[in-house]
């Protein structure tokens, strides 16, 4: 079970999308970094994002 948690600011700032290297925004309801141009959602589990596109969602 995942509690929602905020994402520290500075760590979303630092972060990209692997494939396509551009900006992610965090979506506190599902726990998930999204990347509007790869059209994917990547998990952030016990507060660590998960960057790997094989465990991405696709939206």
């Amino acid at each position: 079970m995942t509690m929602n948690t905020e994402l520290d600011p500075r760590l979303l700032s630092l972060l990209v999308c692997p494939l396509t290297k551009g900006p992610l925004t965090f979506n506190r309801d599902t726990q998930e970094l999204i990347s509007p141009r790869a059209k994917l959602a990547f998990p952030i589990r016990d507060g660590i994002p998960i960057m790997l596109p094989e465990e991405a969602r696709s939206l």
